[in-house]
C-alpha cells in the first residue's frame, strides 16, 4: 500500500475529542479507493479503543461532493483484465467499512455536503447523525452501470416508507437535501455555511443531538412528496414488469418520465434490485444483507451488463448501452437465482 498515496486520499485527524476523517479525492469527487477504505477501517479501530474519542465525523476536504461512490474504473479494469479479483478485494474492504461503521460503538456524524452517491451512500447512511444542506445531491444511480444499489442499499431502502426504495434503486433518482430530510435518509438541515460551527461545537463536546437541532434551519418544501402517490402506486410491483406495465397505463408527465428514464437502465440489473431489495426486507442482521450483496456483487461484476455500462456511461460516454439480456423478459429467474446463490464457504463476505 503506497502510504503518501493513501495520506492524500484520506487525511484523518484528532479535533478535540472527535476523530475526523477527511475524504480527499477532489477531482474524483472523494471516490473511494481500496486504500481509502482500508484507511478509514483503521482510523476507525483505533479511535474505537481511544476513550478520549467521543465521536467522529466523516467530511470531505474540499470540492462539490462528499462522496461520488466507488472506484468504478478500478472494477471495471477488473472485471475485463482479472476475472474480478481485485473487484472482490475492492467490495470486500468497502462492505467491511459499511458494516464497521454500522456496528460502531461511538457515534457517527456524516456531513452529506454535496454529492452524496453510491458509495457516499455507504459510508453516510450507516451514521447516527446524517447531515443534509442545500448542496445535496444523493442517489444511487448502480442500474445506469449495469450494478445495483450496493454498500448496504439493500437494507436502507427496502426500509424506506412507500416504494420509494424501489423508485430510488430502479431510477437512480436524485435527492436533494431536503428531500433527504423528508424521507428518513438524513436526519437534519443545516445550511452549510454552518458545518464548520457544527464540527467546531461537536469537537468541543457538546451534545451531537443539541447541537445540530440548534444549527438546523427549516428546508424547502421536499419536490419529491408532490409524486408520493405514484410513486407508491407504480413501483408497488413485485416484478420490473409490473412496473413498466404500470407506468405505460399512466400518461401522466412524471409517469412517462420515469418509464423513459427506466427503459435507458440494464433490465438484469433492476431485476436484481427488486429481489436484493425483496430479500433484504425479511433479513433481521445488517451483516446477512452485506453477506448477501457480497454475493451479488461477485457475480454482477463479472457480467456484460457492468463493463458495457461503465463505457457507455463513464468511458466513451456515448450514453447507448447494449444490455444483454437486452429486455425485462430475457432475465430469467434462473439468471437471478445464479447471481444470489450462496458462495463457496471460504469466498463467503464476514465482517473484519
Amino acid at each position: 500500500m503506497d502510504t503518501d498515496i493513501l495520506a492524500a486520499e484520506i487525511l484523518t485527524r484528532r479535533e478535540g475529542g472527535a476523530g475526523v476523517i477527511s475524504l480527499n479525492r477532489p477531482k474524483a469527487i472523494h471516490a473511494l479507493t481500496l486504500g481509502m477504505c482500508e484507511s478509514m477501517s483503521l482510523s476507525l479501530a483505533g479511535w474505537a479503543a481511544d476513550s478520549e474519542v467521543k465521536a467522529v465525523i466523516i467530511e470531505h476536504s474540499e470540492g462539490r461532493g462528499f462522496c461520488s461512490g466507488g472506484d468504478i474504473n478500478l472494477l471495471r479494469r477488473s472485471a475485463l483484465e482479472d476475472q474480478g479479483a481485485e473487484g472482490r478485494r475492492f467490495f470486500l474492504a468497502e462492505y467491511q467499512l459499511n458494516h464497521q461503521l454500522f456496528t460502531y460503538p461511538k457515534p457517527v456524524v456524516a456531513f452529506m455536503d454535496g454529492v452524496t452517491m453510491g458509495g457516499g451512500v455507504g459510508i453516510s447512511q450507516p451514521a447516527q447523525f446524517r447531515v443534509a444542506t442545500e448542496h445535496t445531491r444523493f442517489a444511487m444511480p448502480e442500474t445506469g452501470i449495469g450494478l445495483f444499489p450496493d454498500v448496504g442499499g439493500g437494507w436502507y431502502l427496502s426500509r424506506l416508507e412507500g416504494r420509494l426504495g424501489q423508485f430510488l434503486a430502479l431510477t437512480g433518482a436524485r435527492l436533494d437535501g431536503s428531500e433527504c430530510l423528508w424521507a428518513g435518509l438524513a436526519t437534519h438541515y443545516l445550511p452549510s455555511e454552518a458545518l464548520a460551527e457544527a464540527k467546531r461545537r461537536i469537537a468541543a463536546g457538546h451534545e451531537i443531538g443539541g447541537v445540530l437541532g440548534a444549527l438546523s434551519v427549516k428546508p424547502p418544501e421536499p419536490k419529491i412528496a408532490a409524486h408520493e402517490a405514484q410513486i407508491r402506486k407504480h413501483f408497488a410491483g413485485d416484478t420490473l414488469e409490473q412496473v413498466l406495465s404500470s407506468l405505460e397505463a399512466d400518461d401522466s408527465e412524471w409517469a412517462v418520465r420515469e418509464l423513459a428514464t427506466l427503459r435507458t437502465k440494464s433490465p438484469q440489473a433492476c431485476k436484481v434490485a427488486l429481489r436484493q431489495l425483496a430479500t433484504s426486507s425479511r433479513l433481521v442482521s445488517f451483516e446477512q444483507n452485506m453477506a448477501m450483496e457480497y454475493r451479488i456483487a461477485s457475480r454482477v461484476l463479472v457480467l456484460p451488463d457492468f463493463a458495457e455500462g461503465v463505457r457507455a456511461v463513464i468511458v466513451d460516454k456515448d450514453q447507448a448501452p447494449q444490455w444483454n439480456p437486452p429486455t425485462p423478459e430475457g432475465v430469467t429467474d434462473a439468471m437471478l437465482d445464479a447471481i444470489f446463490a450462496p458462495l463457496a464457504p471460504e469466498e463467503e463476505w464476514k465482517p473484519r
